[in-house]
């Protein structure tokens, strides 16, 4: 149970910082934070990740509530690992998916689009969203891919 309060938590903190680039920012306005380094660029993003896929903020919040659903069935069961640390990172990966996907579905249903703003310059600009997400997926990657984890 403390996994949703925790996945909560981060729902808040990629809201927060959302909200925090909408105040300070418009769209496409660029802010350097580190020169050369990191920006603060405000992009309205209505296609999914980079960008991909433009316009369709739909058809992507119906993907989002069903992938939502089904890391909340995953969270429910005790998948056999062979190590006990395994399952402990299994879990931590679906509350960081979890916790990305929700706060990007938040963006989708209340303003028609997704808010990212941390622009690299050699990379798309995203969210704390997004890189949770990245993170949770880098994680189940590393699970499947270490053949002596999955029992």
């Amino acid at each position: 149970m403390y996994k949703l309060f925790i996945a909560a938590a981060l729902v808040l903190l990629d809201q927060g910082t959302k909200l925090f680039a909408l105040k300070i920012l418009h769209q496409n306005q660029s802010l350097a934070v580190i020169d050369n380094v990191i920006h603060f660029t405000l992009v309205y993003n209505t296609g999914s990740a980079f960008g991909l896929l433009p316009g369709l903020n739909w058809i992507l919040t119906y993907a989002t509530l069903f992938a939502v659903a089904f890391i909340l069935f995953l969270m429910g069961r005790r998948p056999h690992f062979k190590k006990p640390q395994y399952l402990t990172l299994w879990q931590v990966a679906l509350m960081l998916i979890l916790s990305g996907a929700t706060g990007n579905l938040i963006d989708r249903l209340r303003l028609g689009y997704v808010v990212d703003f941390i622009d690299l310059r050699i990379w798309p600009v995203f969210n704390l969203a997004d890189s949770l997400i990245t993170i949770g997926v880098c994680i189940l990657a590393f699970l499947f891919l270490k053949k002596e984890a999955i029992s």
